[in-house]
């Protein structure tokens, strides 16, 4: 495994050397949630719960929303911990990362790890035995590729790491849809593919704001080997493909004409974002005027668009 050797003091050690009267209780519990990342885990939700409206074609059952939510919670927050736990190292030398509890030494190592495979277990049997075991599965089989073919092994070697790596995060689309039919077909894969194709055009716009963070610990984000321009051009290709494969839905069956329409705005209000960024890497335009975090934040609300109008169109056919 390629680990990048940095110069720091060792991670945790602050954590380690203080005492807990130093570490007041309500300040470890809220540290405790921030190894879970709160605001990944909302983006995860989204695009679970609207997919359980689609298989339910209208409202599934609501306890079964609760327990799917929660175990999806549990299930990423422990990967997201355990995420920090290998990362510790390089998360003190960043400045994006310079707060996180393991950083700061709200929580020590031990703890982080203990934590977040006791989250896993816990997500695991929640699911199997309230929701069902291909849900379980699924649930663990992304935060195992998180934690150990992403933060492990591609992470720190390979500048396609968010591509491949991002495939975990488009797992609770399958979660959600074996959760209310335990089985899988063309509808959640679908979904599966338009996550893994916007992954990197979300992600890669954020990596370039903050490159020269990445850059300073040698992890390879695409950005940080690649100029804008090249940086641009993939961000457009990954988008004119994560728009076409998010229309596939309503010839296949399985949307109607108001999932059709959200897509297609909010794909072609993408589109224009994301070659607007292009025409400013190719003028060679660079700092705050080069923009990158527009289509960044806009990437959060097109997801979101186009999830809820998952949820709502089996109610307007």
């Amino acid at each position: 495994m390629c680990v990048t050797a940095v110069e720091s003091r060792p991670a945790g050690v602050l954590g380690e050397s203080k005492r807990s009267s130093h570490r007041p209780f309500g300040a470890r519990v809220k540290a405790f949630v921030a190894l879970t990342k709160p605001r990944i885990i909302e983006l995860l939700l989204i695009t679970t719960v609207p997919v359980m409206f689609l298989a339910e074609q209208g409202v599934p059952d609501l306890t079964l929303v609760l327990l799917t939510c929660v175990g999806g919670y549990l299930s990423a927050g422990g990967a997201n911990a355990l995420n920090m736990y290998i990362d510790r190292d390089i998360d003190a030398l960043m400045d994006r990362t310079s707060q996180r509890p393991l950083v700061t030494g709200m929580v020590s190592p031990r703890e982080c790890l203990v934590f977040g495979i006791s989250l896993a277990v816990v997500s695991t049997l929640l699911f199997g035995l309230t929701v069902n075991w291909l849900s379980a599965w699924l649930s663990l089989g992304a935060l195992l590729f998180y934690v150990v073919v992403y933060t492990m092994i591609l992470k720190r070697r390979t500048s396609q790491n968010i591509v491949w790596g991002g495939i975990a995060g488009c797992m609770p689309v399958l979660i959600g849809w074996s959760a209310v039919t335990n089985s899988l077909t063309w509808a959640p894969v679908i979904l599966f593919l338009v996550i893994f194709f916007w992954t990197p055009p979300h992600y890669w716009p954020l990596s370039m704001k903050v490159k020269e963070d990445y850059a300073r610990v040698g992890v390879p984000m695409l950005p940080v080997i690649a100029s804008n321009k090249t940086v641009a051009k993939q961000i457009v290709i990954y988008s004119w493909v994560m728009v076409a494969v998010s229309l596939l839905l309503t010839p296949l069956g399985y949307t109607g004409w108001f999932y059709t329409l959200v897509a297609l705005v909010a794909g072609g209000w993408w589109l224009w974002e994301a070659h607007a960024l292009q025409n400013r890497a190719k003028a060679e335009v660079t700092g705050a005027k080069l923009k990158e975090m527009r289509l960044f934040h806009w990437s959060i609300t097109y997801v979101s668009l186009l999830f809820v109008a998952i949820a709502v169109d089996p109610f307007l056919r």
